[in-house]
């Protein structure tokens, strides 16, 4: 029985029906490598409206509890199935971390909390932001700074928070404060759903390496947050923050599914690039290469599902996501960095100059982002040392 086998569940007709959807209804908006912030007010409109049908189809959101939207019988190979289809078609992604944040107001939410903002993200009325990272605490999450303290009904946020993306476009953040300086760093830390339109809130975009503003910085100077926008227990947020992350870092494995489409790519460019008297893909050393990738393509898609599959049964290892995670990041760099070197020359340069209009330059510079966002490289080495094979843990201030 393969992944797509399961029980129950007729793999091959939602393949049908996501792909249909996809081809009457995806915009024509240029395709962009990575989760990109849209370009323009229009092209967020854009995306709204985009979002909100692919939630009423029912491929978003399909996992939730049914009485807030999510489908009877929800079988977890239909997440891959989606994620599949939409790398197939080259379709834009709806932005925002809506999905992330009702992961977390499912998990962790009131009641109130849920009817509030699920039937608004499912309806594209809030685009939410992530707002965890700062300046100085990226990766190590618990170093954050911004503070929330209490005060009276409401909380007082101040702080600074960086490499949020769509914080331009946001409604709503999911934020993590320092709720309690005084206790160990990961225990003092608590979970909010902001509003982004409060007083006191200053989003800057940042203009980044690719030449696009997908990032953003956000700052916080004496915000009054309702005590109600509280997320779990006071001082809970690192275990909500930790659920979350899992989560995040599952989702990027199941980006594997674009490595299929550039790997493709990468070998119709080696088909049209001269090299010698014929082409590249003529060349034995080329050949081996390509061949290389596609036996990697294979294996990290083969660890994606069945990191899925187990997650779907409640049954994930310490391994599964850092193994997953580093997988795709890796080759996906590779595969992408290739692309430029076959090109040759034509790879310095860019846009409409450069072979297939620059994809593969904007692969390449958006593929260091992977190296780093959901937990950089490092980290996830660290996770699969320590947690997994049981090594001694990293010394303090190593």
């Amino acid at each position: 029985m393969t992944q797509l086998d399961t029980p129950g569940f007729d793999a091959a007709d939602f393949r049908h029906r996501v792909r249909a959807f996809l081809e009457a209804n995806a915009p024509d908006l240029a395709f962009r490598t990575g989760t990109r912030s849209p370009e323009s007010d229009a092209e967020a409109d854009i995306l709204r409206l985009w979002g909100r049908d692919v939630y009423a189809a029912g491929f978003f959101g399909a996992d939730w509890p049914v009485e807030y939207g999510g489908q009877p019988g929800y079988d977890a190979d239909q997440d891959f199935i989606v994620s599949e289809e939409f790398a197939r078609l080259r379709a834009p992604m709806p932005i925002g971390a809506g999905s992330l944040s009702a992961h977390t107001l499912i998990q962790f939410g009131t009641t109130d909390q849920r009817g509030r903002y699920l039937p608004a993200i499912r309806r594209y009325e809030h685009v939410w932001c992530q707002l965890f990272s700062e300046p100085d605490a990226g990766s190590d999450l618990a170093s954050m700074r911004t503070t929330a303290i209490r005060d009276g009904d409401c909380f007082i946020v101040n702080g600074q928070k960086v490499w949020s993306t769509n914080a331009f476009y946001a409604d709503m953040g999911y934020l993590l404060a320092r709720t309690d300086p005084s206790v160990a760093k990961h225990a003092g830390i608590s979970a909010f759903a902001l509003d982004m339109s409060l007083p006191g809130i200053e989003t800057r975009p940042l203009r980044e390496m690719t030449g696009t503003s997908d990032f953003n910085e956000v700052f916080f100077s004496d915000v009054r947050v309702p005590a109600d926008a509280l997320i779990g227990g006071l001082n809970d947020g690192w275990r909500i923050a930790t659920d979350s992350l899992a989560a995040e870092r599952a989702g990027v494995g199941a980006l594997v599914v674009r490595l299929r489409q550039n790997l493709d790519a990468l070998i119709d460019l080696a088909r049209r690039v001269p090299r010698g008297s014929g082409t590249a893909a003529q060349d034995p050393v080329v050949r081996q290469a390509l061949a290389g990738f596609s036996a990697r393509v294979e294996i990290a898609t083969l660890l994606s599902q069945a990191t899925m599959d187990r997650r779907s049964r409640n049954e994930v290892r310490a391994m599964d996501v850092p193994i997953s995670k580093l997988s795709f990041a890796n080759l996906n760099w590779d595969i992408a960095e290739y692309g430029v070197n076959l090109e040759g020359a034509y790879g310095t340069l860019n846009d409409a100059d450069a072979t297939d209009h620059g994809r593969w330059q904007d692969e390449l510079l958006y593929a260091k982002a992977y190296t780093i966002s959901g937990g950089s490289n490092q980290v996830m080495q660290n996770l699969l040392a320590e947690r997994a094979l049981g090594l001694p843990r990293e010394p303090k201030g190593a």
